[in-house]
């Protein structure tokens, strides 16, 4: 049976053409893309199709990591498209699934997308676009819905924000980290790694490094992996460019029951975040975040709801309250999780087969 799905283009493309500002990156440069998944066959050959499709001349690898080899869905999907790579990660979470794809990547530059995404033929180039600066160490792109048929997905468009940060370019540097003398760098305004790219260089950086493994979906804290990562990337000192000329399209959840869940898991995950942040980095800020900013937009939320100005329901809103109550207890479990698992590390060679996240391979060009 055939699972690859029609690529029609969604309804909610742009009606315009905005196009990258910076000069293109050269040819030569080699990139990597990165795709997680765990049991989305459907998503995941829709995803991958429009990834070859690609309008790029430059050497172009894409790594599939299969989250759950154990039910052998996704190896059928892989086998479809022969110039896509197969790596198995057993240990079930999304930071863990993308660490593995960075750890046998050859691309100067790693580019990660969500299974669940559609790329338009001119993503790839319009990402890369802002590389072509070497102070740009990171860049991510615009979300858009794939459809806004129900009401859960309207909702979490118009109302909760939805993925996207909308249509204008804006740079984050060091400046930019240590605006706020209070509060924590709001990172999640930022875009998120289900439509982004980094140099391969960042992941051997010893203030950035892998993903956090305590963090992100699969997991008991059920995110914050992405928004973490970025304040690590900032930290850093280099400058991210979110470029919305490289944008894709997302599915959103399509009933009330999984989107209680997702902005549950959201905040749960914010928590870690601004938890994770303090206990490794020592960032204070983030308490204010939790202790006062999160409680002010719960409030103001309900107010809004109360007074009739707004749509969004009390039911999300306890939902995320909740998430927000859980999100220590949460965190305290992913890290029991991954200390018995373990942490990925730089793997060994391996050819011929599918490739574990112990396998390895040379190093990244620099």
């Amino acid at each position: 049976m055939n699972l690859e799905p029609s690529i029609d283009l969604p309804a909610t493309q742009p009606r315009f053409e905005i196009q990258p500002i910076d000069p293109p990156l050269p040819k030569d440069i080699a990139v990597s893309i990165v795709v997680a998944t765990y049991d989305r066959p459907q998503d995941l050959a829709a995803c991958l199709t429009g990834l070859v499709q690609q309008n790029s001349d430059r050497p172009v690898e894409i790594i599939v990591v299969d989250n759950h080899p154990a039910s052998g869905i996704t190896p059928a999907i892989v086998q479809q498209f022969p110039q896509v790579k197969l790596v198995q990660e057993p240990r079930q979470g999304s930071s863990y699934a993308r660490n593995a794809g960075i750890l046998v990547s050859r691309g100067a530059i790693i580019a990660m997308v969500d299974d669940d995404v559609r790329v338009p033929p001119d993503w790839l180039e319009s990402l890369l676009a802002p590389f072509s600066r070497p102070e740009v160490i990171a860049v991510t792109g615009h979300i858009l819905p794939i459809e806004l048929e129900t009401r859960a997905q309207k909702l979490f468009e118009h109302h909760y924000g939805g993925l996207g940060r909308g249509w204008n370019r804006r740079e984050a540097d060091r400046h930019w980290f240590q605006q706020t003398r209070w509060f924590s760098p709001p990172t999640w305004e930022l875009g998120a790694t289900a439509n982004a790219a980094f140099r391969a260089t960042l992941f051997n950086h010893p203030q950035v490094g892998l993903l956090s493994e305590f963090l992100g979906a699969g997991l008991p804290i059920g995110g914050g992996e992405d928004t973490y990562f970025l304040y690590r990337v900032l930290r850093s000192g280099g400058t991210l460019v979110y470029e919305p000329s490289a944008w894709v399209w997302h599915c959103h959840r399509r009933d009330m029951t999984a989107l209680c869940r997702q902005v549950y898991n959201y905040r749960k995950g914010h928590v870690g975040h601004h938890l994770t942040a303090l206990l490794q980095t020592g960032e204070w800020r983030g308490l204010m975040n939790l202790l006062v900013g999160i409680n002010v937009h719960d409030a103001r939320r309900i107010y809004h709801r109360l007074r009739g100005w707004s749509a969004y329901p009390i039911r999300l809103v306890l939902w995320e309250m909740l998430g927000t109550w859980v999100g220590p207890w949460a965190l305290g479990r992913s890290y029991l999780r991954v200390k018995r698992l373990g942490f990925s590390r730089q793997p060994p060679v391996s050819k011929g087969r599918s490739l574990s996240a112990r396998d390895s391979i040379p190093p990244s060009p620099p």
